[in-house]
């Protein structure tokens, strides 16, 4: 079982969408995936088919009140296990300020379903969406994953906030040595734009071989499947966007999980 933070606290960059249609794609290469949707906002929640404000527990009682995460799991019309968030997620920080291990609550969780998996049918992978800023809730997320995908625009902001994440993996590696960027993959990419390639061709200097191939094109039915509560590969699954996250979901399968951490220096 492989766990996996989507993680960039730059909002816009389509995070939320790459967890989504990610574990989609994952899932029709007949993987089992859960999402956990670690936002209050609830995107991820809501993008695959489910209503955010209709849940019985979500990952708020999770972290709140010592909710299993299995517990806190249903299957979203989409076909696969979703631990879903809404609003209840905002301001966890200030309520779980000072508490004793406040950063690693779903670490334990995720230990608790690790070790009840190896008896039932266990999950290919796990796939998190994290909020868009380096808050307490993406620290647990960092802090309990194996590695973080981390989805980059292309443009020269995107460039800045990804020094902050890389500096924060970094620092996290005290508290879980085993993390790892797993890759980064370029998303809203527009081959046209030469500001988009000139950036593309930064990263690949830098990253290297974690870069992912796969390149996320600026698509509208990417933009549009959200609106009808479905990945879009059961939107339009012949789309330019479909197909890019199927590309990607092979890149990932591909990857052999790595004994120790890769760091940007």
């Amino acid at each position: 079982m492989e766990i996996i933070a989507i993680a960039n606290q730059k909002g816009g960059v389509g995070k939320t969408t790459t967890a989504v249609n990610l574990t989609a794609s994952l899932a029709a290469k007949r993987k089992r995936v859960l999402l956990i949707d670690l936002d209050p906002q609830g995107n991820a929640t809501s993008g695959t088919g489910l209503d955010k404000n209709d849940l019985d527990l979500t990952v708020a009682d999770v972290l709140l009140d010592g909710v299993s995460l299995a517990a806190a799991t249903v299957q979203s019309p989409a076909g696969f296990d979703v631990i879903g968030a809404n609003r209840e997620l905002a301001g966890l920080d200030i309520t779980l300020m000072g508490q004793t291990n406040s950063h690693e609550l779903l670490k334990a969780a995720m230990g608790v379903l690790i070790a009840d998996q190896s008896v039932n049918k266990p999950y290919d992978y796990i796939i998190m969406d994290c909020a868009p800023s380096l808050n307490l809730l993406t620290v647990n997320a960092l802090i309990a994953t194996d590695s973080v995908i981390i989805p980059m625009q292309c443009e020269y902001y995107a460039l800045e906030g990804l020094a902050d994440l890389s500096q924060t993996i970094e620092r996290l590696t005290e508290l879980n040595p085993t993390l790892y960027i797993r890759g980064v993959v370029r998303t809203l990419f527009d081959a046209r734009n030469t500001l988009a390639n000139d950036v593309s061709a930064e990263l690949q200097a830098h990253f290297g071989d974690i870069m992912y191939k796969t390149h996320i094109p600026r698509n509208i039915r990417l933009a549009e499947a959200p609106a009808h509560g479905v990945p879009v590969l059961e939107f339009d699954k012949n789309s330019k966007g479909a197909m890019a996250y199927q590309q990607l979901a092979a890149e990932v399968i591909k990857q052999s999980p790595k004994k120790s951490a890769e760091r940007l220096k």
